[in-house]
C-alpha cells in the first residue's frame, strides 16, 4: 500500500512540473496556480506515506538512503510551499516538481518491510538522519535559489529583457530566501551532526571514531559555519552568497551522499 501512495505521489508531482511548463508556455495564471496546487497534493500524499510506512510491522531503517533522499524530497517541497507566501515564487514549481518527483521515485524503491539493524533502532538514528536530511534540504533549496540568482544577475548586467514566459523573482527576494534557506538549512544541519555524535556515544561508546563520513561532514559543518560568518557577518555580497551557497552545497552533498554511493 505504501510502495502504491509514493507511486502516485511520484505520479502527482510530476504531473506538477508538466503543468507548470505548460503553464510558463501558455502564460496562463489558472494553470500556474494548478500546478502549485498539484505540488501540494502531492506533499500531502507523501506525507501519508511516511506514516504509513512506519506503521508496518518491520519498517525499513530510516537510515536508508533511498529514504533519506525522499525525506528531503518532501521537506524540500514543504519549505517552498510555505514560501510561497512570502515571495513570489510560483513559477518556480517548474524546478522544484521535478526533484519531489526523483525523491518519492526513489523512496517507493525502498522495501515496504525488513529486518531493521540493530544499530538503527531508537530515536538517535531517526533524529539524525531526519535533521540531517532536512538540512540537506534547505541548503540545497538556497543552492537553486542562487544558481537564478546569478541567472537573472548576470541578464540585469547584461541589460537583457526578461523572458515573458518565465519572469523571475526580484533580486532582493531571492536574496532573502536564500538568506531564510541558508540560516534555517544551517541550524538543522548543526542538529544533525550533535545527534549523530549523540547516535555514535550510545553506540559505540565515544562521540567520535574518525571515519571518512565522519571527517567529510564535520569539514562540510565548518564550511558552512564559515559561509554563516561571511553572510551575516562579514557583510558579504548578495552575489558573492549566491556564489558560496551553490559551492557550499556541491561540497555537501559530496561529503554527506558522495562518500556512501563511493565507500
Amino acid at each position: 500500500m505504501t510502495v502504491q501512495i509514493l507511486q502516485w505521489t511520484a505520479a502527482v508531482y510530476l504531473a506538477a512540473g508538466l503543468v507548470a511548463g505548460l503553464g510558463l508556455g501558455l502564460e496562463t495564471r489558472r494553470i500556474e496556480r494548478a500546478s502549485v496546487a498539484l505540488l501540494a497534493f502531492g506533499a500531502v500524499l507523501h506525507a501519508i506515506s511516511f506514516g504509513l510506512l512506519h506503521m508496518t510491522e518491520n519498517p525499513p531503517p530510516v537510515t536508508s538512503l533511498l529514504e533519506a533522499w525522499s525525506f528531503m524530497a518532501w521537506i524540500g517541497t514543504v519549505f517552498f510551499l510555505i514560501l510561497l507566501r512570502r515571495a513570489r515564487l510560483q513559477r518556480l514549481v517548474v524546478l522544484v516538481a521535478p526533484a519531489a518527483f526523483l525523491g518519492a521515485f526513489l523512496g517507493a524503491l525502498v522495501p515496504s518491510s525488513g529486518p531493521v539493524v540493530e544499530a538503527d533502532k531508537g530515536s538517535w538514528p531517526h533524529a539524525h538522519v531526519l535533521l540531517s536530511s532536512a538540512g540537506l534540504a534547505l541548503l540545497g533549496f538556497a543552492a537553486l535559489v542562487g544558481v537564478i540568482f546569478l541567472f537573472e544577475h548576470r541578464r540585469l548586467k547584461a541589460k537583457r529583457p526578461p523572458d515573458r514566459r518565465f519572469p523571475f523573482p526580484s533580486l532582493e527576494a531571492l536574496d532573502r530566501v536564500n538568506a531564510v534557506s541558508l540560516t534555517v538549512g544551517f541550524l538543522l544541519l548543526t542538529l544533525g551532526v550533535i545527534t549523530g555524535m549523540i547516535w555514535l556515544q550510545s553506540t559505540k561508546g565515544r562521540p567520535w571514531t574518525g571515519t571518512a563520513h565522519e571527517v567529510w561532514s564535520l569539514v562540510a559543518w565548518l564550511i558552512y559555519a564559515a559561509l554563516e560568518y561571511a553572510r551575516f557577518a562579514a557583510k558579504q555580497s548578495s552575489r558573492q552568497a549566491a556564489i558560496s551557497a551553490i559551492a557550499g552545497f556541491a561540497f555537501l552533498l559530496f561529503a554527506v551522499v558522495g562518500l556512501e554511493l563511493i565507500l
